[in-house]
């Protein structure tokens, strides 16, 4: 059910005349309630002030609605302070909504505020401090997703792309890279802000990249920064809208809004020499040229989600490659992929090549340092390798070329974004161990180490997600050998798998091309070895992708109720 809602700036302390002229819209409208986006008490310093704070705290000042608020610039007073750490409550109907914080309403629209300024050291520990940390910041990206997101400092680039004339003779309010963070990772349907100088400022409405549960809706933030309350004329102080928490993204972009300000920003910043050689978002396999460079040669810091190829938080992502969005991982077709449409038909009419990629942007599953999460990032991992199984095996079955698969995963901490490769072989490369022997030949050719089990495997008790050190991991699956099961779908197929592990050390130098080479001259795919050599049209990508789609669709857990 939608809700209306009204959102108010800077109070400053004239609580009588702003809770009076709320309440007399309130009886006309009926607002569910009300967010403060500044600071409601300011100095609070003149006997005018003091008085209409003790008014507000002895009840005669009401509140007539729900109504939520977060730090602006100034400190509380500290006997506002004693009223909340009290009642939990400054008095009936108002809420504070702490420094950062998150709340559901009745109503189930979700608030995520941020308040107060950003400091490079500040007092994370005192929630009434009006400062913030990035370190502050960064754990409101754990909330998800946010209706409503509320600050008091606007966003990095939030007038990027925008044509909104912007007030003269007015200082632009300072703007934090961390709040443009958090509303890229949030997707707030409305971000409400407010600023001291006396101006109204609402922008464009601006879309997102596809969220994970709506992989085909772009959603919508509407930034809005009100002013300070005023009696002056047409100052706008106040601003109305409806929201309904359940209604879906739209699937179509409204007349006048723009993408994404902080894609805009993002697309100017230099490509980091760690990335230089894939231009692509989802490049097949993580190999850089600087690999191979002097080591002598300073290196620049890893990229950040932003800017990282497998990040969804990336706004330069190549979102028609992706196929499936799970919880703690997705999956995506190749760009460059080894296989064409035809290698593997008529069972399949699509390449086959896909990327299993976690959210979690660490450069391998063990240095996941949260246990629980590391544990349901390498299963649901695991389960999609186990629905592709399931989608070859039904796409294959009783035909005169069935399909088992490979899978690798280079992982090494001296990299990005650790991700898994999944590639279909024929089934009979995989029963006769030529699969298993193309890499051991391979690997003993270029001199690595011998492959071996892994530790979890000899052992018998370790987790297969923290296994330790940098590791070639490769998993060879083939189909059930008995076709004579009535499951049409393939469904939960177990079939045969062998998992190898090929340590990687400081005395060699590692090809991470290694899995891709292997297996193009198992299947005679010699001139496909460099990805860049086969780049698709865009149309192509598309066409493969929504293939793929079709084919794994009763496969795919993410569509299940």
């Amino acid at each position: 059910m939608a809700s209306k809602i009204i959102v108010i700036g800077n109070v400053n302390c004239e609580l009588q005349d702003v809770f009076t002229k709320l309440a007399k819209l309130h009886v006309k409208q009926g607002f569910s309630f009300a967010i403060i986006t500044g600071d409601l008490f300011g100095d609070c310093s003149t006997e005018q002030e003091l008085k209409q704070m003790t008014d507000l705290l002895s009840g005669h000042i009401i509140v007539p609605l729900p109504t939520y608020f977060t730090l602006g610039s100034k400190p509380l007073p500290a006997r506002v302070i004693e009223q909340i750490e009290a009642n939990d409550e400054v008095c009936p109907n108002l809420y504070f909504l702490g420094k950062r914080g998150i709340l559901k309403t009745s109503e189930g629209i979700r608030i995520v505020a941020l308040g107060g300024n950003l400091e490079e050291t500040g007092n994370s520990a005192n929630k009434y401090h009006p400062g913030y940390t990035e370190s502050d910041a960064r754990t409101l990206i754990g909330a998800h997703h946010a209706d409503i997101l509320v600050t008091h400092q606007w966003p990095k680039g939030i007038r990027s792309g925008s044509k909104v004339p912007f007030p003269e003779a007015v200082t632009p309010p300072q703007e934090t890279q961390c709040i443009a963070d958090i509303v890229s990772a949030l997707k707030p349907r409305y971000h409400v802000s407010s600023a001291q100088d006396g101006f109204f400022y609402e922008r464009e409405p601006f879309f997102h990249l596809p969220t994970e549960d709506s992989p085909d809706a772009k959603p919508l933030t509407r930034f809005i920064s009100l002013a300070p309350y005023s009696n002056i004329p047409k100052t706008r102080w106040m601003y109305a809208f409806t929201l309904d928490p359940t209604a879906p993204p739209s699937l179509t972009i409204p007349v006048g809004a723009t993408a994404s300000p902080f894609s805009i920003t993002a697309a100017k910043r230099k490509p980091l020499p760690d990335q230089h050689s894939s231009f692509s978002r989802f490049a097949p396999t993580d190999s850089h040229d600087y690999h191979q460079r002097p080591r002598k040669r300073a290196r620049a810091p890893p990229p950040g989600p932003e800017q990282c190829f497998f990040c969804l938080s990336n706004p330069n992502i190549a979102t028609h490659l992706i196929t499936s969005i799970g919880t703690e991982a997705y999956l995506t077709t190749a760009k460059g992929p080894l296989p064409t449409s035809k290698t593997f038909s008529p069972s399949l009419d699509f390449p086959g090549h896909m990327l299993i990629i976690p959210f979690n942007h660490t450069p391998t599953l063990n240095s996941i340092t949260d246990t629980a999460s590391r544990k349901e990032t390498y299963a649901e991992m695991n389960k999609y390798r186990s629905a592709l199984h399931s989608m070859l095996h039904a796409r294959s079955r009783g035909s005169d070329a069935p399909l088992g698969a490979v899978t690798w995963e280079v992982s090494r901490s001296s990299g990005i974004h650790t991700h898994w490769q999944f590639l279909p072989v024929p089934a009979n490369l995989v029963s006769r161990g030529l699969v298993e022997a193309a890499f051991k030949v391979e690997a003993e050719n270029l001199k690595y180490p011998k492959f071996e089990r892994p530790t979890f495997d000899t052992d018998g008790q370790s987790d297969p997600s923290a296994e330790p050190g940098d590791f070639f991991r490769l998993w060879i699956w083939g189909p059930p050998a008995d076709d004579s099961s009535n499951d049409s779908t393939g469904a939960g197929i177990a079939g045969t798998e062998k998992t190898l592990l090929l340590p990687l050390t400081d005395d060699f130098r590692f090809d991470l091309q290694f899995g891709r080479r292997v297996i193009a001259k198992l299947m005679g795919l010699d001139k496909r070895i460099n990805w860049k050599d086969d780049v698709q049209s865009q149309a192509e990508e598309e066409g493969d992708a929504a293939a793929f789609k079709q084919a794994f669709k009763e496969f795919d857990f993410t569509l299940e109720e």
